[in-house]
């Protein structure tokens, strides 16, 4: 075998990132005998501006692209073959040259609460400090539980719970996938029910992108997209191109199917929580795309010109 692997993988370097990156490697060469031969698939870690700015919100240094646009970069260099990532970094609008045709079986798209103080938000006392990066658990947070505060919270699964434990906050919450794709579950206090916290859009979906056209990689990739999580997914993503969802704004969505029928729940909120806009609608699972649009038109034509206004400037 020669020295070039077959396929390079570009990814972020964080733990979750890489546990990704190496799932989708196995399910590559559990599809592909020609990619179990020792060094046919590369990994290549690509460090992101997200990964490099830990201070500051997202929504201060450019919201989600933060996260993919090195990466895309590489792709468009030839420098990687596929890139993996987490769905709900990707950026509603993908770059010219950039294609997305597989997204891998979705882990649980929940939230989860972890914290030595109490069992549940509801049961922190007034004045408990919640620590999280996202706005739109922290627009929930604000509407559901107004005694709670909320500070900003970032850095990789590791960092947020040393940060917890070190006492810096009295809870914080992440997604169940990530704890899962970890196998950190021993440290989750409770799972957070989606009736009470909607998932951010495409949460517990992983994405993989390769360059438009390139044909050798779409082959590779076909047999490892999951039908059932796309559908999810494209719906989820359409409500949140309409309402031109970034880091700046609290939105989130869930997407399941009912038989034939695709169930999308969406929300809208200030990010102070003091107005929260949601929905819910059925419609054929043929046209996701088509359910996510009305959707995401209806909370906008309810929200008005005023409410995206204040969003986008908080």
């Amino acid at each position: 075998m020669s020295d070039q692997p077959k396929l390079v993988i570009g990814t972020r370097g964080s733990p979750l990132a890489l546990a990704q990156a190496y799932e989708t490697r196995d399910r590559l060469q559990a599809a592909h005998e020609d990619l179990r031969a020792d060094g046919a698939i590369a990994i290549e870690v690509i460090k992101t501006t997200g990964d490099m700015i830990l201070d500051r919100p997202l929504s201060e240094i450019g919201g989600k692209g933060l996260f993919t646009k090195e990466i895309d970069d590489a792709q468009l260099d030839g420098r990687i073959d596929i890139a993996v990532h987490s769905m709900k970094d990707v950026p509603t609008w993908l770059p010219e040259g950039i294609s997305l045709p597989c997204i891998l079986p979705r882990e649980d798209p929940r939230d989860v609460f972890i914290s030595p103080k109490a069992k549940t938000l509801a049961d922190l006392p007034k004045g408990a400090v919640v620590g999280t990066a996202s706005l739109r658990r922290q627009a929930q947070i604000k509407a559901k539980y107004p005694h709670l505060e909320t500070i900003t919270f970032r850095g990789n699964v590791q960092s947020r719970l040393r940060k917890l434990e070190e006492g810096v906050v009295d809870a914080t919450l992440l997604a169940n996938a990530g704890m899962r794709r970890l196998k950190y579950e021993d440290a989750i206090t409770s799972v957070i029910e989606d009736t009470d916290m909607l998932p951010a859009v495409a949460q517990g979906a992983i994405g993989i992108s390769c360059r438009t056209g390139d044909e050798r990689m779409m082959n590779y990739l076909a047999p490892l997209n999951c039908e059932t999580s796309t559908i999810r997914v494209l719906a989820e993503r359409a409500l949140l191109r309409v309402l031109d969802g970034s880091c700046r704004t609290p939105i989130a969505a869930l997407a399941e199917i009912d038989g034939d029928e695709i169930y999308l729940r969406g929300m809208l909120a200030k990010p102070d929580g003091s107005e929260v806009l949601t929905n819910e609608m059925r419609g054929p699972i043929t046209d996701p795309d088509g359910l996510g649009t009305k959707a995401g038109q209806e909370l906008k034509d309810r929200a008005g010109e005023g409410f995206l206004s204040d969003v986008v400037q908080a």
